[in-house]
Order: C-alpha cells, then sequence, then structure tokens
C-alpha cells in the first residue's frame, strides 16, 4: 500500500515540476531534469543526511523509471494537444494539487520512518526533520533549479502541513499499530493542504520598510 502512495506522490510531484519548467519554456531535457528532480529530490536529500548510500533513487529504479514515464507522458500531450481549454488545464491542475497533497503526506510518513529505521528514534529533531525534508526537498531543488522563491516560502501552507503529518505519525506509533500511524498522518497533511487551498490559508506576512521621509516630518 505505501508503496502505491509513493507512486502517485511520485507522479504528483513529477507533474509538479513538467508544469514548472512548462511555464519557464524548457525543453525537453529541462522538463525531464525538473521533473526527475522534483520526484526524487526530498528522497535523495534524505538518504544523504542519514548516511545512507547510495541513495534509494539509484537502488530501486522503479521510482526514477515512474518519473521519466510521466515526464514522456507529459511531453506527448503538451505536444500533441499544443494548448487546453483554461476550464480543462484548471481541472488538471486541480487533480495535480489533490495528488500532491497525497505525495506530500507519504514522503514526509515515509521520509521520517525511514529515520526511525535507520536507529533515530530517540532524536524526534532529527525524525520530524527529515520527515519535512523529504516531502518538500524535491519542490525546493525544483524551483531553485527553476530560479523562483521556492513555494514553500511564499504559498500556502506546505512544510507547516508536512511538519504536522509528521509529528502525528511520530506521536501514535507507540499507540497504534504503525499502519494506522501512517494513514493518520497522510490524511492530517492531505486535510490540512486541501483546507488551505480551498480557504487560501496562508502563513502570516510580515514586513519591515522605512517610512517616507515626508511621515518623519
Amino acid at each position: 500500500m505505501i508503496l502505491i502512495l509513493e507512486l502517485i506522490g511520485t507522479i504528483a510531484f513529477t507533474f509538479s515540476g513538467c508544469m514548472v519548467a512548462n511555464s519557464k519554456k524548457m525543453d525537453i531535457f529541462g522538463v525531464w531534469v525538473l521533473g526527475l528532480v522534483t520526484a526524487v529530490g526530498g528522497g535523495a536529500v534524505r538518504d544523504v543526511l542519514l548516511g545512507q548510500f547510495p541513495p534509494n533513487m539509484f537502488r530501486n529504479g522503479v521510482y526514477v523509471a515512474v518519473a521519466t514515464a510521466t515526464v514522456v507522458f507529459w511531453l506527448w500531450m503538451a505536444a500533441r494537444k499544443g494548448a487546453l481549454p483554461r476550464r480543462h488545464f484548471h481541472q488538471l491542475t486541480q487533480v495535480m494539487d489533490i495528488s500532491d497533497s497525497i505525495g506530500l503526506g507519504v514522503f514526509a510518513v515515509v521520509g521520517s520512518q525511514t529515520a526511525i529505521r535507520r536507529g533515530y528514534g530517540d532524536n524526534w529533531f532529527l525524525v520530524l526533520f527529515v520527515g519535512v525534508l523529504t516531502g518538500v526537498g524535491g519542490g525546493l531543488m525544483r524551483d531553485v533549479m527553476a530560479n523562483l522563491t521556492p513555494v514553500i516560502f511564499r504559498k500556502r501552507i506546505y512544510a507547516s502541513a508536512a511538519l504536522a503529518g509528521s509529528v502525528v505519525y511520530v506521536a501514535l506509533l507507540s499507540w497504534v499499530p504503525e499502519i494506522y500511524a501512517i494513514l493518520a498522518g497522510i490524511v492530517t497533511v492531505f486535510v490540512i493542504r486541501t483546507m488551505a487551498s480551498l480557504r487560501h490559508w496562508d502563513l502570516p506576512i510580515y514586513v519591515l520598510e522605512p517610512e517616507d521621509q515626508d511621515q518623519e516630518h
């Protein structure tokens, strides 16, 4: 079940990378790189942080294969369609947002799970940090490579949702079977992300600016 959810998240994250590459009018290699980095980048950073070499993306080719197949489908669709009606494009974005929320929850929980299984269960800070990094790391790398301010710093509640899901998973491990803790963590992320999208929730922004000279006098 976790593998299926991970693959759903991989596909969603790959599409996210493809959409950013599309907005930047990158060539097919750029689309592939950005799609692949978004899908597996967080997991690769997680493995390096935990001293797991080579990272899982090089030891289990299914994730790279699924991401590559998703990029190929995206390129085929873009080449065949050229453009989509605005309504259909909006619907596609909504479906991808839902899938992205599931993927974020899955990768955040799996990241924390990996840290615990590597023997760091007593270090909550590390476990939660690895969970959040696994969830948002690919998107962070995607935005940096596309010369964008990372979305986790400017739009909706994203990293905070990943943190909440990891906290729920870790907190429930001692009370319920692991599969229930995993599902609870994923559902937590999904609900927070969905509500943030529907209600346009954002974290507060406080900007300190100099006063105009006229106001000082």
